[in-house]
Parts: structure tokens; sequence; C-alpha cells
């Protein structure tokens, strides 16, 4: 997060206009393909813990790649957030491949002839497309089924302060956070990352999971973009950005975190050349994974450096720009992440993929066990999904006391 933890909290009273608002609790949704749906599991927990009829207790949301889909889902329905909670459930347990992408044998084989033939040999004069999977299917489900003019309804009630999510610009290099938000939100610009205050689309959706390679880029105004999750180094100071001053962050990394996690990751060398697959899922997970773990491990840190400061000696208020030493107000930060490693819970339901589907991915070997990475985002079937929103749910009420404490329930 480099400087993230503590230039986006002097932004917090600063850019936000909630100065005098002693907390302002953001969530954060991670990417990682069909992985999202281990979020919706989390959520519907927490719907569970809150009181009937409470209100929606994330006034600040931020999504990256499929997590941008949730995000906004949730966005929308704000008002409403138990029942927001329920559809967005449905809407995971009810996915299918077709409804995502192209998973037909004609779509298939159309799509990958045109990507090898024009994108590596150079043949033909149309325009060359940079994707192996065709996900115009993806545009349509969201069109039918999310209503964005739910977020301003949300914003006006104030049941919502901020939405936003993260795309790449391919040109540009920059990781672009396009948010919606109440009143004067101000924009940020840092190395390699900014912040833009728009109206929400669809298209922003596509372009924020538009997973590199597989899925086609979008065009945003002149520019194509890309996944969110490409060189976000920052993930969580968006949130930050937008006036929340405590994160939950809920991963899909599956990887445990703490003392001796490493060792328990361990598996047994087999000593065979990795497939592309496999590679694939380690490429995969250095994209949606690392960054934010590493984002949360620094935020820890100064959390810690600015408990050993005496309090009289801490800023209290933004500090220039330029100075090597700006806010160190704690954030607080609540982290839930998969207790299981999602690559093996979706090796065991690969023959849920449509035969075409399958057939192409088997060649890569990622219907192997070794390459089930690269399935883990794209398995997009009910029974996967299902089984990955169970597991979020239960992941949630193994941390019963904690989000208690985190959402001033206990």
């Amino acid at each position: 997060m480099t400087t993230s933890a503590t230039e986006q909290q002097a932004a917090n009273s600063a850019s936000s206009g909630l100065s005098g608002v002693e907390s302002v609790t953001g969530l954060i949704l991670s990417g990682g393909g069909a992985r999202a749906a281990y979020q919706v599991g989390v959520l519907a927990g927490i719907a569970d813990l809150l009181p009937v009829g409470a209100k929606n207790p994330f006034p600040v949301i931020v999504g990256t790649s499929a997590g941008a889909i949730n995000a906004v889902k949730l966005a929308s329905g704000a008002t409403h957030f138990r029942t927001a909670i329920h559809e967005l459930t449905d809407f995971w347990q009810s996915f299918r491949s077709h409804q995502v992408l192209r998973s037909d044998w004609a779509g298939v084989i159309r799509q990958a002839a045109r990507f090898f033939i024009r994108s590596l040999l150079g043949v033909g004069r149309e325009q060359v497309p940079v994707a192996l999977l065709n996900s115009a299917p993806l545009k349509e489900l969201l069109t039918k089924r999310l209503n964005l003019e739910g977020i301003e309804e949300a914003i006006e009630a104030r049941h919502l302060h901020a939405v936003a999510i993260t795309a790449f610009g391919y040109e540009s290099g920059q990781a672009v956070t396009f948010y919606q938000g109440k009143g004067s939100i101000a924009s940020w610009l840092r190395h390699r990352r900014i912040g833009l205050p728009t109206r929400l689309t669809v298209d922003h959706l596509l372009a924020s999971s538009a997973i590199p390679l597989l899925f086609a880029p979008v065009k945003l105004d002149d520019e194509y973009f890309g996944d969110g999750a490409v060189r976000q180094s920052a993930p969580i100071s968006p949130a930050l950005h937008l006036g929340a001053n405590r994160v939950l962050v809920v991963g899909v990394s599956g990887n445990p975190r703490g003392p001796g996690a490493h060792l328990a990751a361990k598996r047994p060398v087999s000593g065979t050349q990795p497939s592309l697959a496999q590679i694939g899922g380690h490429m995969l997970n250095s994209t949606f994974i690392d960054s934010l773990e590493s984002d949360i491990e620094l935020l820890e840190r100064l959390n810690l450096l600015s408990a050993m400061m005496p309090v009289a000696t801490r800023p209290s208020s933004p500090v220039s720009e330029s100075s090597t030493m700006q806010s160190l107000s704690p954030v607080e930060v609540l982290v839930i992440s998969p207790s299981q490693p999602l690559d093996e819970i979706a090796a065991r339901h690969r023959r849920e993929l449509p035969p075409a589907l399958r057939t192409f991915l088997r060649g890569p070997g990622a219907t192997k066990s070794s390459g089930a990475g690269v399935l883990s985002y794209l398995l997009f079937e009910s029974g996967y999904c299902s089984e990955l929103i169970e597991l979020g749910r239960r992941d949630a009420m193994a941390q019963k006391d904690e989000l208690l404490r985190f959402l001033r329930l206990a």
C-alpha cells in the first residue's frame, strides 16, 4: 500500500466532507472471477447477524473485478440491505457458464480460432480480438439483473455514502477508480492510480471484470480498460479516500494467514514440469490476491506504529503531500478469507463445466487438480458457486464475535 494507509486516511475528513463523523465503515470486495461467490456467503452471514430492519452497515463499498459486480449490486439495493443480500445470493446460486461467456461448441471454437489466427498469426483485416473467451452474455445478464438507478436512490436516502469500482487502463497504465457518491468527494491522483467521479454503468463493471487475455477489454470514453486488479498496488486506498476509517475486507485467496501458515500450505513436490494452467493459476493469484494481502499487511504495520506513538504526538490533521510522514490515525481492519483452498473445491466440481468449455480447458491442464487454480476463476456453475457461498457463510459465523464487535453489535 506504500502510502495509501496514510495519505488516504488524511483525505477522510478533508476530501469526503465527513468531518465530525466518528466511524465510517468501508467494505472491500476483491476480484477473482467465480471466486467472488465466496463474498456473497460472507455477506449473507453478516445479514443474519444484523437485527431485523437494520440499515446498510457499509456506507462505503468498494469492489474490483467480479467483486465490483457484488459491490454495485449491494450498493444499488442499500436501502433494503437484507433484501439486496438475498437477491445477490440468488444471483450467484443460479449461475451457469453460458450466462457469463459463450460455452457452446460454436462459440468456444469460433472465439479461440479468431484469437489464434488473428492475434498470433496476424491473418485477417478485422479488429484483432484479444480474448480467448467471449464474455458477451455477461453484459446482457448484468443489464437485466442490475438496477443501477438504485445507487442514487440509496445515496439520497442516506443509506450509502459512496460506491467505487476499479479498472485498469491499458494505454495509460493507470488503475482508475470510478466512484459514485454523495456531495463533492474530491478526486485523487497518486502514482499509477487515480480516482474519478462518474455515474456507474454496466460497461464500468464489464471493464473491471475483464480478466486479461481471457475476456476482452472494454472501451470507456477514449480508452480500453481491463480487470481492475491489474497493477492495483493499493486495493484498500479507495475506501479510505471515500471517507472510511475502518474497513471489512472480504478476500478470495483461500490462503490461511498467521504464524505457520506457510507450513500448512505446503504440498508434496512432484518434480514434474508445471502445466500451462498451473502457471496461469499462479499468475492469476498474483494479480488478484498478492496486492491485497500485501496492502493489509502494511496497513497492520502502520496501525502498530501508530499505537506505539504517544497520542499527543500523532498527527491530528492532514499534512503536506510532499511530507514523508502523513496522518497516522489508525485504520481498524477486519479480514475474512476462505478457510479452505478454492482450487481444491473447483477441482471437485470440474465436471459441471459444459462439454465444449471443459474440452477447451483440458489441453492446458485446467481440469486437473494441479491446474485447478485457473478453473476456480472460471467455474461459473451453481454447484461450485453454492459451495463457495456456504463456505463464506460458515467462515463469517466462525468469526461471529469479531464481526459483532466490528459492526458495533456486541
